[in-house]
């Protein structure tokens, strides 16, 4: 009995630390970046070109509501004259999976001249984003938009890779997924952290086109 009183104890202690370890993260990198996100688009510094980074698409093609939201703000900023053009990036792995070109559509049909996009195929995470805007595309200076949970890791691994980001919030409405996202997000802090540490690469520096 004393034996399981003290395993029980270990395991509390060890769940309480863990915990702690991952809150710490989680306030340090948005303390980190805080200075960096923007949520009013009066007060975000202009730039010229907006990020839109991936999210789930569905069969038809159709933006799930975190992309559109995405899509719908950096439209804004567009038409704010606080950009001059897009890099939209995603996962294109497959033939029959393409964010892409989906935002690309998106984007067109709303109005976008083609000249003022650019396709990163090849971002299938968030590190590999913003390091291939910057290797592939030449991006220094630009405002990324996605949601705010998401917001504090982008721009913590933009920051350490020496780029000038910007973040704006993308947040239009609540998501059902948003709980799970943000839990997820907290692990991700860590491989973003691993990423920055070891100066990590992409899985690819190649742009694949459709």
């Amino acid at each position: 009995m004393r034996l399981i009183k003290k395993s029980i104890l270990t395991l509390v202690i060890l769940v309480v630390v863990a915990s702690l370890i991952v809150l710490g993260l989680d306030a340090f990198l948005k303390q980190n970046t805080a200075s960096r996100i923007y949520s009013d688009i009066g007060k975000v510094p202009p730039a010229t070109t907006v990020i839109v980074l991936g999210a789930s698409v569905h069969s038809d093609g159709k933006l799930s509501p975190v992309l559109q939201d995405r899509m719908e703000t950096a439209i804004e900023l567009f038409q704010k004259n606080k950009v001059e053009q897009f890099l939209v990036s995603g996962d294109h792995k497959t033939d029959d999976y393409n964010e892409v070109s989906a935002m690309k559509n998106y984007l067109l049909s709303h109005g976008i001249p083609e000249n003022r996009i650019l396709q990163d195929h090849a971002g299938f995470d968030t590190y590999d984003s913003m390091y291939r805007a910057n290797k592939l595309f030449n991006i220094t200076s630009a405002i990324v938009v996605t949601q705010e949970f998401h917001l504090p890791r982008t721009i913590f691994i933009a920051k350490n890779l020496g780029l000038d980001y910007k973040g704006f919030v993308a947040d239009k409405r609540s998501y059902e997924t948003s709980t799970r996202s943000m839990r997820r997000e907290k692990l991700a802090n860590f491989k973003a952290l691993w990423e920055v540490l070891t100066d990590g690469k992409p899985a690819t520096l190649k742009q694949r086109l459709d």
